[in-house]
C-alpha cells in the first residue's frame, strides 16, 4: 500500500510550501499555525549555507505528509519582518505553533536532524492508512485544493479499487478540476446494484449537474436572460443550473429557492428536485445542504 500524502515526484501538494512578505505573514504563519505547525525558512540569494538548507527542509516538510507547512520568507525584500522576528543570522528556521514561535535553529542542519526537529514540534512521519489519507482528501476537497485532494483519491483507488468513496471523491475531484470525461469514464465503471452508495450519490448527481465542458462561456448570457425576467422561472432555472456547474452553488440555491416560493409546482415541481440533486451533489452533511434545506423547509410549510 502506498503512504506517501506527497506526490511521488517529490513536489508538494498545493499549499504545504509557499513563499511569503510581510503583507501575508500573518495569514501563511500565524493563522495556518493554528491548524498545523509551520516552518519558516528565513533566507537570501547571496546566502550559500541556505541552498544547501532549503532544499532539505522542502523534501523533508514533503515527507511529512501535510503535518507541518513551510513558509519561505526571502530576508532582502523583507528587512523590517526579519528585524521584528529578530532574525540575526542565515539561514534561520522558526516553528509557529497556534500562532505563536515555540523553537528554531540557525544554520544548517542534516535531514535526519530536520525530522528530529519537525517531530518535537508535533509534526509526524508515520505512515497514514487509507483512512486517514481519504479523510484528509475529503478535507482538502472541501477547501477547494482541488489537485492535491484528486492525488490522495487516485493513490487510494488503485490501492484499492473497491473502495467506493474513494472511486466517489475521485469522481468529484475530476469534477471540480473540469475533467467532466474522466469522471463519466470512471462512474461508467460502477455496477448498477452499488450506485445508491452514500460515497457515490454525490458523485453522480455532481455530474448530472455539471453540464458540459465550457459551461462558463455560457454563464453570462444566462444571467443576463434571467436578470432581464426575473419572474421567468425557466430562465432562473437553467440559471441556476450553470451556476452550480461552475461552482457558484449559493447564487443557485438562491435562484431555485426563489422559483420555489414563487411557484412550488412549477413545471412538476422542477425547481425543488434540481435543488435536493444539488443537496445531493454536495453532501448531506455539507453547510450548503443543511442552511439551504433549512430554508426549503421554510418556504415549504410556511
Amino acid at each position: 500500500m502506498t503512504t506517501t500524502i506527497g506526490n511521488a515526484d517529490g513536489k508538494a501538494p498545493d499549499g504545504l510550501i509557499k513563499s511569503s512578505d510581510m503583507s501575508s505573514f500573518m495569514a501563511d504563519v500565524i493563522e495556518e499555525s493554528r491548524a498545523q505547525p509551520v516552518l519558516v525558512d528565513f533566507w537570501a540569494d547571496w546566502c550559500e549555507p541556505c541552498k544547501t538548507l532549503t532544499p532539505l527542509l522542502e523534501k523533508v516538510v514533503n515527507q511529512a505528509g501535510g503535518s507541518v507547512k513551510l513558509v519561505k520568507v526571502n530576508v532582502d525584500d523583507n528587512k523590517d519582518l526579519a528585524a521584528q522576528l529578530h532574525v540575526e543570522s542565515l539561514p534561520t528556521v522558526m516553528a509557529f505553533k497556534d500562532g505563536q514561535p515555540v523553537d528554531g535553529f540557525a544554520g544548517v542542519l542534516s535531514e535526519s536532524e530536520i525530522k528530529t526537529f519537525i517531530v518535537k514540534i508535533g509534526g509526524n512521519f508515520g505512515a497514514p492508512d487509507n483512512g486517514e489519507i481519504l479523510q484528509k482528501a475529503k478535507e482538502l476537497l472541501e477547501a477547494g485544493e482541488v489537485a492535491p485532494a484528486l492525488e490522495l483519491y487516485a493513490q487510494i483507488a488503485q490501492d484499492e479499487p473497491e473502495n467506493l468513496d474513494a472511486i466517489g471523491g475521485l469522481a468529484r475531484a475530476y469534477i471540480k478540476a473540469g475533467h467532466l470525461q474522466q469522471a463519466r469514464e470512471l462512474l461508467e465503471t460502477i455496477a448498477e446494484d452499488k450506485k445508491s452508495h452514500p460515497g457515490l450519490v454525490p458523485a453522480f448527481a455532481a455530474l448530472d449537474l455539471a453540464g458540459e465542458e465550457g459551461a462558463d462561456s455560457n454563464l453570462d448570457a444566462l444571467r443576463a436572460a434571467a436578470n432581464k425576467n426575473p419572474d421567468d422561472n425557466q430562465a432562473q432555472y437553467d440559471l441556476a443550473r450553470a451556476l452550480f456547474a461552475t461552482d457558484k452553488k449559493e447564487e443557485a440555491a438562491e435562484a431555485l429557492l426563489a422559483i420555489i416560493a414563487r411557484d412550488r409546482e412549477w413545471d412538476d415541481n422542477a425547481a425543488r428536485k434540481l435543488l435536493i440533486k444539488m443537496f445531493a451533489a454536495a453532501g448531506a452533511g455539507d453547510p450548503f445542504t443543511i442552511e439551504n434545506r433549512r430554508k426549503l423547509s421554510s418556504i415549504l410549510f410556511s
